[in-house]
């Protein structure tokens, strides 16, 4: 995939992200997550993004962060070739597919990202194969982060009962009626589960949603070895 930080730099992270009732973030800090730039080495981490509608930002932003600290991202879809993402309604860059989602599985990923945009996830979640590849993360016990409408796919793989998160305001009463508890935070990291949910609202958190995650893949890279 062309990195998709040529296009749009990644927010510079600024703020700890919060804490409450066992859900947090990093805390740390520190410039734009973790505590070294090999954090994450070792670790391939899928960012799954529709063929259109993607918000760019929610792309780029913690894409570059994984880079940042030592790992590989890598871009699937519902197809090959190139995906298009947006600014908010207006049509941003094009960017190229590393894999589908009816070629790869979880099993070849140490963790997920579920970037928003509005049209991304509501044509993600009507993709049985898209469905299943978020699905099999949760079944396989990896880390899953996802940001602003990103939880749609989530609805619809059935994978939220019990689980705390945040969204884009609009989501409330869907993720609740899938049996969420819904909070209004800056960043929320949920490990009542199979695996560890981390979540955000909306490209202003994406400072504490880019240092959440590579708290939360670098412990689970941890784990793993």
């Amino acid at each position: 995939m062309n990195d998709p930080s040529r296009a749009n730099e990644p927010n510079e992270p600024s703020t700890q992200s919060s804490t409450d009732n066992g859900s947090s973030g990093n805390g740390n800090g520190n410039g734009n997550g973790g505590s070294g730039a090999d954090d994450l080495a070792g670790l391939t981490v899928a960012f799954l993004a529709a063929p259109e509608g993607t918000e760019q930002v929610e792309l780029t932003s913690p894409w570059q962060t994984v880079l940042d600290h030592g790992g590989a991202p890598r871009l699937i879809s519902t197809e090959p070739g190139q995906i298009r993402a947006f600014h908010h309604l207006d049509r941003g860059d094009p960017f190229m597919v590393d894999g589908t989602v009816g070629a790869t599985s979880a099993d070849d990923f140490d963790a997920l990202v579920l970037p928003g945009g509005v049209a991304n996830p509501d044509f993600l979640r009507t993709d049985p194969d898209a469905v299943a590849f978020v699905r099999g993360f949760f079944e396989a016990g990896k880390p899953v982060a996802v940001i602003c409408h990103g939880p749609w796919t989530l609805v619809e793989a059935d994978v939220l009962r019990d689980r705390t998160l945040t969204s884009w305001p609009s989501l409330r009463t869907d993720l609740t009626n899938a049996g969420a508890e819904w909070v209004d935070r800056e960043v929320t990291v949920c490990a009542n589960g199979p695996n560890v949910l981390l979540s955000s609202r909306k490209p202003d958190d994406l400072p504490a949603f880019n240092r959440a995650l590579v708290h939360t893949f670098a412990g689970s890279g941890a784990d793993a070895a």
